[in-house]
């Protein structure tokens, strides 16, 4: 009996070892795995959020690192620095990669490239230009204070980001004091970045056995064998980055505006007035996104009011053309920034312009048409009909009109059966004169 437990006792023993054994044996042939996500187009609120949260998903699902496919002109500073610091706080590695071909890190893509803890380039890409650029496109070689200080703030955080990461910041410094670019090969040199790869698998096999110090520990990336897992974006993030950009932002607006004019125009049809509304709060939403010049706002809704006098006044097109001109200002400078993704293009402004001013046009015409066209009911609808009368007419008297019968007085005899015309309505009764021959 004791033998018999014995035997149990150590037979036990030797199974759970040979789990503890399995299972560790598993845990470090594990497949690796990296998540993947693309960022294409301006840094803004909305891409900010993306990356933020995919970072925090691969930390959460216990990735062994995030790769950050980045094609960006640019974009907000402050969008950029939440990515910035999402990046250096990060529990996982991080890597961004400047890719396809033909794509650039500038700007506040600078940034992030640096921030990352292993930054890679395509081949025939470019980085850099992250001088600092405000409103209407004026930077800080104007001598204002404010504009120095706004530089001197970007060189202090990107000697601190290129310092941390080891990367060169004499070089940092200068993409954004003087707006220093180049290519993956000057980079790679200048130690910019750490690899020129010209695609995923190659950069796997670049990192591997490369050491990532984190802000918690200490990683040996194993990469050769990983399992790249890409994440896309979500219907969510399609839709906000859709709306964020500047010519969507444009067209909402302007169709808000329509819908609400023709709400205004026509109490009551409802449908025009929901529709406007919806597209003002989305709008309102992507402008959130964008560096919005409210000067141009203005110039735009000037133009709407000059658009709806010119139905109220007959100015000959003087207020049409004033409208053209304040719409087109206001168009171009509604984004305020020097990046070309950020703003109206002009094949969006022209339709729209030319469009609006058609619209308005037409209704004034309508409008002009109406006022002019013969009353059809009421008494002003009589005056100038043509009747009969039905008896003699001179102080009283009866007509027949449109097979209505009134009665009627006049200035002059007029015999039953003659043919006549009626030239005022007073009350019930109506005055007529014999029917002109001419």
């Amino acid at each position: 009996m004791i033998f018999g437990r014995f035997y149990l006792y150590l037979i036990s023993n030797l199974l759970l070892s040979f789990s503890i054994a399995f299972a560790s044996n598993t845990d470090s042939t594990s497949q690796p795995t990296f998540y993947v996500i693309t960022i294409e187009g301006v840094i803004n609120p909305v891409s900010a959020e993306y990356i933020v949260n995919s970072i925090v998903e691969a930390e959460l699902n216990n990735a062994d690192g995030l790769i950050i496919e980045l094609d960006t002109p640019g974009g907000l500073m402050e969008s950029m620095r939440q990515i910035v610091k999402a990046e250096l706080e990060a529990d996982v590695p991080i890597i961004v990669y400047v890719a396809p071909s033909g794509s650039r890190a500038g700007s506040a893509g600078v940034f992030i490239t640096l921030a990352a803890h292993i930054a890679i380039m395509d081949n025939g890409t470019n980085i850099g230009a992250a001088h600092p650029v405000g409103m209407g496109g004026s930077s800080p070689d104007s001598g204002s204070v404010m504009w120095d200080k706004i530089t001197n703030d970007a060189v202090a955080q990107i000697r601190s980001i290129a310092e941390k990461r080891g990367k060169n910041a004499d070089w940092a410094e200068k993409s954004v004091s003087e707006s220093a670019s180049i290519t993956e090969i000057e980079a790679l040199e200048f130690r910019v970045i750490d690899y020129i790869s010209p695609n995923i698998k190659s950069l796997l096999e670049a990192i591997d056995g490369d050491t990532v110090l984190l802000e918690s520990k200490q990683v040996v990336l194993n990469t050769k064998a990983a399992k790249i897992i890409r994440k896309e974006a979500g219907l969510r993030y399609r839709f906000l980055l859709k709306l964020s950009d500047p010519n969507i932002a444009y067209l909402f607006m302007m169709l808000g505006f329509y819908g609400l004019f023709f709400e205004f125009s026509n109490p009551g049809a409802l449908v025009p007035g929901i529709v406007g509304g919806i597209f003002i709060i989305l709008a309102l939403f992507s402008f959130q996104t964008l560096p919005i010049n409210w000067a141009g706002v203005a110039l735009i809704l000037f133009a709407i009011v000059l658009f709806i006098l010119e139905i109220k006044v007959i100015s000959y097109g003087g207020l049409t053309l004033g409208g053209v001109v304040s719409m087109v200002l206001g168009s171009i400078m509604l984004i305020d920034s020097p990046l070309p993704a950020m703003r109206v293009s002009l094949s969006m402004i022209i339709p729209v312009v030319l469009f609006t001013a058609a619209l308005f046009l037409i209704t004034m015409y309508l409008y002009y048409k109406a006022q002019k066209r013969r009353p059809a009911t009421g008494k002003e609808a009589l005056i100038g009909e043509i009747g009969t009368a039905r008896s003699d007419v001179k102080e009283s008297g009866e007509v027949n009109v449109h097979g209505e019968i009134w009665n009627a007085f006049s200035d002059e005899r007029i015999s039953s059966g003659e043919s006549v015309e009626i030239i005022s309505v007073d009350r019930l009764k109506v005055k007529i004169k014999k029917k002109s021959t001419n």
